[in-house]
């Protein structure tokens, strides 16, 4: 029997726009650490396994009411169902002809949920994967990260942008372009200027995340994102500073200038708290951090900070700080 197993990986934001749906500039890494999975087999239907995921027994109703506060309305499911129906519609729209025979597919995670580390893309991303391979169809690379944000915004009603599945496409470490100058077709999809990075520029990483006070991305981005497209003045200025942040952080690290980087992270949350109502917690995870001497921001929509520091001593006096507070912390792998 055909078994086609795939995953994708989590991300970090490491410079630029909190979502980057705004034709500015972002740098961002992989977290090998943490991964989505999609196992697909030839079945004599086309069946999606149900996991705890989707979760659909609970103990009583505070205990639903907890998860849903926790993880939101969705589990898996509607991300596999989603990326079958996208991945056929485009090989109508590019005439590629697919063979009949049919699958079972299922799935399994270890992305901490709701804390801005990309798990639903990462999903959608593990099960494109191996419909490409099981069809023996090849979607170009550039076209990927389009493909899977639109089946996020069309078929779902995420908010998103294209960052974090460029990364999660690419892996490693890259620098994006979203200016509308480096914009253009691929089919029916857009993509821009993506270019990865050696990893070893990167100085010492930390990623530290809290899923016990996480909500949904979907309720995190939508106001901002209404801000923005009515032209609201601060909200406009920051976007344009955070493409710069993330264009002066391809510049330091090339330079393997790890002060410099380090005061750019502590400057992009700086400008997003200007334009925020963020969640106390969520504050105190990056100024516990700072107190440390680590620079922090947030990862993501937020739950998850990222940032530099400079010796195993400090790392392990993040650990042990923010632990206090309900946080874990990791090294990327990246």
């Amino acid at each position: 029997m055909l078994i086609i197993n795939k995953r994708a990986y989590a991300r970090a934001g490491l410079l630029g726009n909190p979502s980057d749906g705004y034709n500015g500039k972002t740098i961002s890494i992989i977290i090998r650490n943490f991964w989505a999975e999609a196992v697909l087999y030839e079945w004599d239907s086309v069946d999606i396994v149900l996991t705890e995921e989707d979760r659909a027994h609970f103990s009583s109703v505070y205990d639903l009411a907890k998860d849903v506060k926790l993880h939101g309305y969705y589990g898996g499911i509607r991300l596999i169902k989603a990326s079958i129906k996208s991945f056929v519609e485009y090989c109508q729209f590019n005439e590629i002809k697919l063979h009949n025979r049919n699958f079972s597919v299922r799935y399994k995670t270890n992305i901490p949920r709701q804390v801005g580390l990309a798990g639903s893309s990462a999903l959608i991303l593990a099960t494109l994967r191996c419909l490409m391979e099981f069809y023996q169809i090849n979607i170009p690379f550039e076209v990927q990260p389009s493909l899977v944000l639109s089946i996020e915004k069309n078929e779902l009603g995420i908010s998103a942008g294209l960052q974090d599945r460029v990364i999660q496409v690419y892996e490693g470490l890259v620098y994006m372009d979203f200016d509308k100058s480096r914009e253009h077709l691929a089919g029916n999809l857009k993509t821009y200027k993506y270019e990865p990075l050696p990893v070893n520029l990167l100085p010492k990483i930390y990623v530290a995340y809290n899923n016990n006070l996480s909500e949904p991305t979907e309720v995190f981005h939508n106001d901002i994102s209404g801000r923005f497209n009515r032209g609201e003045e601060k909200v406009v200025n920051a976007m344009k500073h955070f493409a710069k942040l993330a264009e002066l952080g391809r510049e330091a690290l090339l330079n393997k200038d790890t002060k410099r980087l380090g005061e750019l992270i502590n400057e992009n949350f700086d400008t997003r708290r200007s334009i925020f109502e963020l969640a106390q917690w969520q504050i105190q995870m990056v100024e516990v951090a700072r107190q440390c001497g680590a620079s922090a921001k947030f990862a993501g929509s937020g739950g998850t900070i990222i940032g530099t520091y400079n010796d195993e001593k400090m790392y392990q006096n993040l650990s042990v700080k923010l632990a206090e507070i309900g946080s874990i912390v990791v090294k990327p792998m990246i």
